[in-house]
């Protein structure tokens, strides 16, 4: 196989782009086992939920973009909002089993919503056609910019909110210890409720990107469900750093697989390079954060 170095910048553009999509669920996943201690598995449904308050507001917008992410991230975050006070709140003192299984059957109940609300059908943003730019042998989509840049920027967002906010502060104390911070005053529910809100602006943005780049359905955001978990646990479950190297490094080693093992086979190799990280590093490269950094 005689493949040019300009093949693989290409292959490695191409697995940052992807990546960089997965990063937003991983994030989402990785804030809520941060701070609430269990993995949520109906991230991916929220994700879908942001896909159509995204797709809603951008046709009833006339196509504007800002109208789309302010779709998606109010669809997100009423989402998440509704799914932590209905079913997550009452089974807060409960272990992690019950609210992982809590989250698998909201996920089940926010797909049936959504295909009887607008149909199982898959839809498509109304885009105008793009052309590619080209560097010499290079080859970048400016969708993949756009969408990139998008992302990186709400992942940006998030790091500040948590590095430099009192809102960051007072979730990192109760990630910490929930008990302590409530014995120095901090309201846990009221910055659990803020958690689940800001992870669901994530996915709703995550949704968006999802949506533009692909297709709009109630199941698109599970496909990538997945795919979020595995970046989110080879980075370190619990740290948001982690799971988005851990989302950028396994899309680029996705990419870059395709030659040797094909499109069918390259997907796989997230799951495989999960394993190998728990069976070095049960804890994640990242180490094991007590609580969202």
């Amino acid at each position: 196989m005689d493949l040019a170095l300009s093949d693989f910048l290409n292959l490695a553009l191409n697995g940052l782009a992807e990546g960089l999509l997965v990063a937003l669920p991983a994030l989402a996943v990785t804030l809520v086992f941060g701070v609430a201690r269990f993995p949520n598995a109906a991230v991916g449904d929220f994700v879908s939920l942001g896909s159509f308050g995204a797709l809603t507001a951008h046709r009833l917008s006339g196509g504007s973009m800002l109208a789309a992410g302010i779709g998606a991230a109010a669809a997100g975050a009423a989402g998440t909002w509704l799914g932590w006070r209905l079913a997550f709140a009452p089974l807060l003192r409960r272990k992690g089993l019950a609210l992982l299984l809590t989250s698998i059957g909201v996920g089940f109940v926010l797909r049936a919503a959504m295909g009887l609300g607008f149909g199982h059908e898959i839809k498509l943003f109304d885009l105008p056609p793009m052309r590619a730019w080209r560097w010499g042998d290079l080859v970048i989509n400016p969708l993949d910019v756009f969408v990139g840049g998008m992302s990186l920027a709400c992942v940006v967002l998030v790091f500040a909110l948590l590095r430099f906010t009192s809102t960051g502060r007072t979730m990192r104390a109760i990630a910490d210890d929930m008990d302590l911070a409530r014995v120095v005053g901090i309201d846990s529910r009221a910055a659990m409720t803020r958690m689940w809100l800001l992870s669901g602006i994530v996915c709703g943005v995550a949704g968006l990107a999802y949506g533009l780049k692909t297709q709009v359905s109630p199941e698109s955001g599970a496909d990538m469900l997945l795919a979020a978990f595995a970046a989110a646990v080879v980075g370190g479950l619990g740290n948001p750093l982690g799971a988005v190297l851990g989302a950028i490094g396994l899309g680029v080693l996705q990419e870059l697989s395709t030659p040797f093992v094909g499109f069918t086979y390259k997907i796989a190799l997230s799951y495989v390079a999960m394993l190998l990280v728990l069976l070095w590093r049960p804890q994640g490269l990242f180490g094991r954060v007590q609580g969202v950094r």
